[in-house]
C-alpha cells in the first residue's frame, strides 16, 4: 500500500512538470536555454563545482516557472474577474521568475564567460 502512494506521489509530480512544460512557453523557453548552457558547460569540461553552480541556478529559474504556473491558476480561480490586488500579486510572481531568470544569466556569464573567452581566442 505505501509503495502505490509513493507512485502516486511520483504520477503526480511528472503530471503537473507536463501540464507545465506542455502549457508555459516560458517554460519551455528557460528548459531551452539550461539545455543550451549545458551542452557549453560540457564543451567548456567545466569542472563539477562550477555543475553544481549551474543546475541550481538553472532549478531555481525552472522552480520559480513552475511557482508562476501555480500561482497565476490559483488567482484565476479564486478571482475570475480582473481585480487590482490579482494583478498585482501576478505580476509580483513573473517578477521573481525575471530576477531569477537575471541572476542565472548573470552566474552564467560569470561562470562561462572566461572559459567560453579563452576558447574563443586562443
Amino acid at each position: 500500500m505505501h509503495s502505490q502512494n509513493l507512485l502516486e506521489a511520483f504520477r503526480c509530480a511528472f503530471a503537473g512538470l507536463w501540464y507545465t512544460l506542455r502549457t508555459q512557453r516560458n517554460m519551455r523557453v528557460h528548459l531551452l536555454i539550461a539545455g543550451a548552457v549545458m551542452l557549453l558547460g560540457l564543451w567548456l569540461r567545466l569542472p563539477a563545482d562550477q555543475w553544481a553552480i549551474l543546475a541550481a541556478t538553472s532549478g531555481v529559474v525552472l522552480i520559480s516557472e513552475i511557482t508562476n504556473t501555480v500561482v497565476e491558476g490559483v488567482v484565476d480561480l479564486v478571482c475570475p474577474d480582473y481585480h487590482p490586488l490579482a494583478k498585482t500579486v501576478k505580476d509580483a510572481m513573473a517578477g521573481a521568475v525575471f530576477l531569477a531568470a537575471m541572476i542565472a544569466v548573470i552566474v552564467g556569464l560569470l561562470i562561462l564567460g572566461p572559459p567560453l573567452w579563452s576558447r574563443l581566442t586562443r
